[in-house]
């Protein structure tokens, strides 16, 4: 888990959370609403496919391009159950709650390059790959 998420107003613009990935060089952020809750996850994959590949203008609210609800974690959990927690939903990435706090974001890079596993990263990847990316994995790969 990372420790330093990067968080930014559920209210702040597409251009202002582009700033924020460039400066702290992350592919996610996490949007929190007035009382630091998730409201919404973007990635920089939302931005460039979402925003700038349709012309849209770089002022829009970016909650109009999150992901939403936003799936969770808890900090007392398990590698395996975080990983198929991310599986199960599809997702790369999962914020981590203390309660009602924020307090890390778990990634895919974090669950291979942590556990230490060889065999337990490469069935994670392949787990939450083939889930966050079924039709690419399907039709690419001839599965």
């Amino acid at each position: 888990m990372t420790s330093s998420v990067v968080t930014a107003p559920e209210t702040a613009a597409v251009r202002e959370v582009a700033e924020l990935m460039r400066e702290h060089n992350v592919g996610s952020v996490v949007l929190v609403d007035e009382g630091g809750r998730p409201a919404g996850l973007v990635t920089d994959r939302d931005l460039t496919v979402g925003v700038v590949a349709d012309g849209r203008d770089p002022a829009d609210h970016v909650a109009d391009h999150a992901s939403t609800p936003v799936v969770t974690g808890s900090a007392d959990m398990d590698v395996r159950q975080a990983a198929e927690l991310m599986a199960g939903h599809a997702i790369r990435r999962l914020p981590i709650l203390d309660g009602d706090r924020l307090i890390g974001i778990l990634t895919l890079d974090d669950l291979v390059v942590r556990t230490g596993d060889v065999e337990l990263a490469h069935q994670l990847t392949s787990e939450i790959t083939r889930a966050a990316l079924p039709d690419f994995y399907f039709h690419h790969r001839g599965g």
